[in-house]
């Protein structure tokens, strides 16, 4: 199987990287971080500029088209420069709506207009993604909701939120306009610098998007899983390199300590690991689109377990290569390392996608 990037996809990374390298330093991120909004508005009309949003979207709805490699670019420039704007919540977001045949929204979305999220995690649920309390009803044919969503990745920035909730037994999706009566924000910062909000909901009114909700949801799920890995991709890179550069520069004994064999065998083991989780994620890559759910999620769950190893590992040696300035702020070695954890930890950790590789009648199959 051939992995190349094609040449626009190549084009389309450099354009990125360019414009991330010139106006995403890391002091800019530092400041934007600090800010009270969390979020730059400037940065994200350059993000649209670049046609970032309108990559996923339809081109029906005046989009590209992505698919999973393409966006596997875009995910793995954000994550090497330690972007904290809400692009991967819309990203999934606008996914979520395309699932949803929500048409009018997706050209919005596309065109950057539109911030999204979508509230996949309850308190009590931990990583059990149809364990919902949040409950929906109808009246009249109009719908209201009830419920709690946790960590919410930048909900309080997103214009709507796509909300999963049990209406008579099933699960649906819905879309919640920010305004809405009932709708409560409770915003915080998360370990990474990036922001999540607890969402509750009284009695809130909600659009039901269209399709089977609990397909939509998993789909939606697994898509955002896939993005996550893919923007770890780019922070271990990024992190192999900072520990590499420190090493040649930091002093000991007279020589740097790039010069150690013992610290050289490290080195070898992080790229070792990075490059076993490319791999997998690239794989994954491949089988997203499949119409098949347990293909989709054997392949995910593959690159989420293997990808969370390679975080914990990686940032431990990156952070101890470094030594006591790698737990720093000062230093950029330390963002990527809270990153990985909070992506190891998202939609569900190593433990939880090793357990649902498991669980797939593939693995059972090959098993026997």
């Amino acid at each position: 199987m051939n992995f190349d990037f094609t040449g626009e996809q190549r084009q389309f990374r450099d354009a990125l990287r360019r414009y991330l390298d010139k106006e995403y330093a890391f002091d800019t991120r530092q400041k934007i971080v600090a800010s009270d909004a969390g979020v730059d508005a400037g940065h994200w009309r350059a993000f649209a500029d670049l046609g970032l949003f309108a990559l996923p979207a339809p081109q029906a709805q005046g989009g590209f088209d992505g698919g999973a490699v393409d966006m596997l670019v875009v995910m793995q420039e954000l994550g090497r420069a330690h972007v904290v704007e809400p692009y991967w919540a819309t990203a999934v977001g606008i996914e979520a709506l395309r699932l949803g045949a929500m048409n009018d929204l997706l050209e919005r979305a596309a065109r950057g207009e539109l911030r999204l999220s979508v509230a996949f995690n309850e308190p009590h649920a931990r990583y059990e993604l149809f364990d919902l309390r949040t409950t929906a009803r109808t009246h009249d044919g109009a719908y209201t909701l009830d419920g709690v969503k946790s960590m919410v990745q930048h909900g309080a920035q997103a214009d709507c939120w796509i909300v999963p909730a049990r209406i008579e037994g099933e699960i649906e999706l819905f879309l919640v306009e920010r305004q809405a009566r009932g709708a409560q924000i409770t915003e915080y910062r998360t370990i990474d610098g990036q922001r999540a909000a607890t969402l509750t909901f009284r009695d809130t009114p909600a659009t039901r998007l269209a399709g089977r909700g609990a397909v939509t949801l998993e789909r939606s799920a697994d898509y955002a899983t896939f993005l996550l890995c893919a923007e770890a991709l780019g922070a271990l890179d990024a992190l192999n390199r900072a520990a590499v550069d420190y090493t040649k520069e930091r002093q000991q004994f007279g020589m740097p300590i790039a010069r150690f064999q013992a610290l050289q065998h490290r080195m070898v083991d992080m790229l070792i690991h990075t490059e076993q989780a490319r791999s997998i994620v690239y794989l994954a890559a491949a089988r997203l689109a499949s119409d098949d759910p347990a293909t989709r999620a054997q392949a995910v769950s593959a690159a989420k377990t293997r990808v969370g190893q390679a975080a914990r590992f990686v940032g431990q040696q990156a952070v101890q290569l470094h030594g006591g300035m790698g737990v720093t702020n000062e230093l950029p070695a330390a963002h990527w390392f809270k990153r990985l954890s909070i992506i190891e930890t998202t939609l569900g950790d190593v433990d939880h996608h090793l357990a649902r590789f498991a669980s797939l009648p593939s693995f059972a199959a090959s098993d026997a």
